[in-house]
């Protein structure tokens, strides 16, 4: 059963906008460097986001948001506990983060 797993940012106060930026492509970029051992390939089967522009004024702060796509939990829970790339990513990025918020469900 295919999962999304939504993620979403607030940034610190004074994070500038090169470490917002990086951030930013870093996440996208998961997409084609999160590598299953075994079959050497990607397996996100899609990855967007962006920068929050709703009107109604309910993001409590969240500046951020992205929607990763897995075909099944067994490649989510791959993603979340043991690829590198992720894991590289939080070790790089986390520092720079007030807050992150993680919700999975399925469809």
């Amino acid at each position: 059963m295919p999962i999304n797993h939504l993620v979403l940012f607030q940034f610190k106060d004074g994070a500038s906008t090169e470490t917002i930026d990086e951030t930013y492509a870093d996440m996208l970029s998961l997409k084609d460097n999160c590598i299953r051992d075994g079959t050497q390939k990607p397996y996100i089967q899609s990855l967007t986001g962006g920068k929050d522009n709703s009107p109604e004024g309910l993001q409590n702060g969240i500046q951020y948001a992205f929607v990763v796509q897995f075909a099944n939990e067994d490649d989510r829970n791959y993603y979340a506990l043991e690829d590198k790339a992720h894991k590289a990513f939080i070790a790089k990025h986390l520092p720079n983060l007030g807050k992150a918020i993680v919700v999975d469900y399925s469809f």
